[in-house]
């Protein structure tokens, strides 16, 4: 059985903390297509393997990734429901601006009626 547990506000501080670097969400972006090692993951990337390792463990400590051993190596992997948690907050967020447009657009659309014919006072 699945519970749906909300996140703590510190918790999704740690996943968007962690969303907040270029390297990170690439290094996320390519876990999602296919686990791969460490050292793998390494490889594009102009900075010393200790620097790559520091990133995956924000992501992990964040929830976004998880790490398996095979054999020697460490492989690094995806958790997507923590990507669904962060998304569903995005989600929330989004709802929560589009209700405040559409209140002022029915606001705007108010003022803009006119408010019946004008009566010219009688001299």
């Amino acid at each position: 059985m699945v519970v749906d547990v909300e996140p703590t506000q510190e918790e999704i501080d740690r996943v968007f903390a962690a969303l907040a670097d270029a390297t990170r969400r690439d290094v996320l972006a390519r876990v999602i297509d296919r686990e791969q090692s460490v050292s793998s993951l390494a490889r594009p990337y102009a900075m010393s393997l200790p620097a790559v390792q520091k990133h995956d463990a924000v992501l992990e400590r964040a929830g976004l990734v998880g790490r398996t051993r095979v054999g020697r190596e460490q492989h690094v992997h995806a958790v997507p429901e923590r990507i669904r948690v962060a998304g569903a907050l995005l989600d929330r967020l989004e709802l929560r601006w589009r209700l405040r447009v559409d209140a002022m657009d029915r606001l705007l659309a108010e003022e803009a009626v006119p408010n019946g014919p004008v009566q010219q006072e009688k001299e």
